[in-house]
């Protein structure tokens, strides 16, 4: 079962943003009228979801939902799907073949990308939509038909009608109850619960789930490709994640979009300059003198700090802040490899940063993996 389907058996359209919540009234609104309905969005915002769901809640739920993607099928083909034809028509014709339009009788038929239609072939359908009625090619009889008509577009129609590019008076045919669906990132509230609705749907029996890290990075992308953008790459990420929290950091940058890993990147990078960071002069006074203020054994890294406050002023020669600090974080590395038993991932998460940025350092410093 695709994505759509599965989406639709389980639950129609996900999302609690106010975006979302008046769409999803609309849709109760309009299910069970006859009238026409153009969808309008952009590519993967989530049309054929929305038409599944009028279907559902109409009275006509319980016949067909019969859908065609006009930008999918030539040309000279489409009028055929659409419209049926008889056998010996035209070459290849070799038996009687019912158009979309009868097989979905009673029922709701769903026309994607009409903005895609060809000129010719939009004055048949509007004749079609007025007559109530179908003539199959070859056919010297025509059909009636009773169904509920639902086109989508991701293309400004009124545009191509000023620029002649679609017939004026079959926009208006179509365009009786408008339904327009926000892109992805005008309703950014919702991205947290796709996320969590597709892991669930796609991890099986592994029980995946988002870090509160990984969903707030994945809120801030923009989603050019909208919820089916979104879907394919949790199911690419239910697949590569290595552990069952998924974090973003854990996978490699060429798997993510790369406006996405940029993000990540800059996350990152963002995290480390936040990070309070040891005061550098404090290493001038490692001496007898002061060590010996220590009331009790510490662990080095708590007598470094102890001492850096304790510390008024800075030695003559200077600090060489940069290997100190240097130092200090190689031997933080070491203890978390060798705390975790060389798991690159844990001893991330021990020292609080991006699997990434722990690679980045352990070839910095040249430490092996297997401490």
């Amino acid at each position: 079962m695709d994505v759509v389907n599965r989406l639709t058996a389980q639950k129609t359209f996900i999302g609690s943003s106010d975006e979302a919540i008046r769409l999803i009234r609309l849709i109760a609104l309009c299910a069970n009228s006859d009238a026409p309905i153009l969808i309008q969005g952009e590519t993967g915002a989530g049309k054929e979801v929305v038409s599944r769901e009028l279907h559902r809640q109409s009275a006509r739920s319980a016949k067909n939902f019969v859908g065609i993607n006009c930008a999918a099928i030539p040309a000279q083909l489409l009028e055929s799907e659409l419209f049926g034809h008889k056998k010996g028509a035209f070459s290849g014709a070799i038996a009687d073949r019912v158009g979309r339009f009868q097989l979905a009788d009673q029922g709701t038929l769903f026309l994607d990308e009409i903005g895609d239609m060809p000129l010719d072939l939009q004055v048949k359908l509007l004749r079609v939509l007025e007559e109530r009625e179908v003539m199959p090619v070859g056919a010297s009889r025509a059909v009636p038909f009773d169904v509920r008509l639902i086109a989508a577009t991701h293309q400004d129609l009124e545009g191509m009608v000023a620029r002649k590019e679609f017939r004026e008076d079959l926009y208006y045919r179509l365009n009786v109850v408008p339904i327009v669906i926000p892109p992805l990132r005008d309703r950014q509230t919702d991205i947290a619960e796709l996320c969590h609705y597709y892991i669930s749907l796609y991890s099986d029996d592994r029980k995946m789930s988002f870090t509160p890290k990984s969903i707030e990075v994945l809120s801030r992308y923009r989603w050019p490709g909208n919820v089916r953008e979104l879907a394919n790459l949790v199911k690419r990420l239910s697949v590569l994640s290595p552990e069952p929290d998924i974090e973003l950091a854990t996978i490699p940058a060429a798997y993510l979009p790369p406006q996405l890993a940029e993000l990540l990147r800059a996350e990152e990078q963002e995290d480390e300059t936040s990070e309070p960071g040891l005061p550098p002069a404090f290493m001038a006074q490692l001496g007898q003198e002061t060590t010996s203020k220590l009331s009790q054994p510490v662990s080095e890294v708590e007598r470094i700090v102890r001492l850096s406050q304790s510390m008024d002023s800075l030695p003559k020669e200077g600090i060489a802040t940069k290997n100190l600090l240097g130092d200090i974080e190689s031997n933080l590395i070491r203890v978390a490899l060798t705390q975790s038993e060389g798991n690159v991932s844990k001893a991330a998460k021990l020292l609080q940063i991006g699997r990434t940025t722990l690679i980045q350092k352990l070839e910095k410093y040249q430490i092996e993996t297997a401490l």
